[in-house]
C-alpha cells in the first residue's frame, strides 16, 4: 500500500464515509499477519486513525482506555506497516493486512493476542498454545 499526502480533500475520504461506525465513532479493526494469515490483533479504529493509517502506512488505532490515537508500535518498536486495508460484507469491520514488524504484536511479547485456546477435556479452560518471544519488561520502559 502506498502512503498518500498528508491532507485529503473531501472528495478523496469517501472511503471512510462507506465504514460503518458505532455510536462512540469506532469500528472493530483486525489485524492479519500478511504473510501466514494469523490473526494477530484486534483493536478499535475511527475516521482520524484509519486517516492517519492510510497517510503513514504503519497502523494506527483508536485507544479506548488512553483516549488518544494509539500508533501501534509507538512504545515497543514493533510497528504494523499496512499492505492492504479491507472492509467486510457489511462495513461494519476492517481488516488491516500487515507486515508485524518484530513478529511481536501482543504487549505480553508474543506473537499474536490470541494465544489461548478453549479445551473442553475435563471442563471448559484456556490453555495458551504460544510462546512469550520477549520478556514484556524489556519491550515497554
Amino acid at each position: 500500500m502506498d502512503t498518500v499526502p498528508e491532507t485529503l480533500s473531501a472528495g478523496q475520504e469517501a472511503w471512510l464515509d462507506a465504514i460503518v461506525y458505532d455510536d462512540h465513532g469506532l469500528v472493530p479493526g483486525i489485524a492479519q499477519d500478511v504473510t501466514t494469515d494469523k490473526v494477530i490483533m484486534f483493536a478499535f479504529l475511527n475516521r482520524e486513525s484509519l486517516r492517519e493509517t492510510l497517510r503513514t502506512g504503519n497502523a494506527t488505532y483508536w485507544s479506548r482506555s488512553r483516549n488518544r490515537l494509539w500508533r501501534k508500535g509507538e512504545e515497543s518498536g514493533h510497528v504494523q506497516r499496512v499492505r492492504e486495508i479491507r472492509l467486510d460484507c457489511d462495513g461494519d469491520v476492517v481488516l488491516l493486512r500487515v507486515e508485524q514488524v518484530g513478529g511481536i504484536a501482543c504487549h505480553t511479547g508474543r506473537e499474536r493476542c490470541f494465544y489461548r485456546r478453549l479445551e473442553t477435556e475435563g471442563g471448559a479452560h484456556w490453555v495458551e498454545t504460544d510462546p512469550v518471544l520477549k520478556d514484556p519488561e524489556s519491550i515497554y520502559k
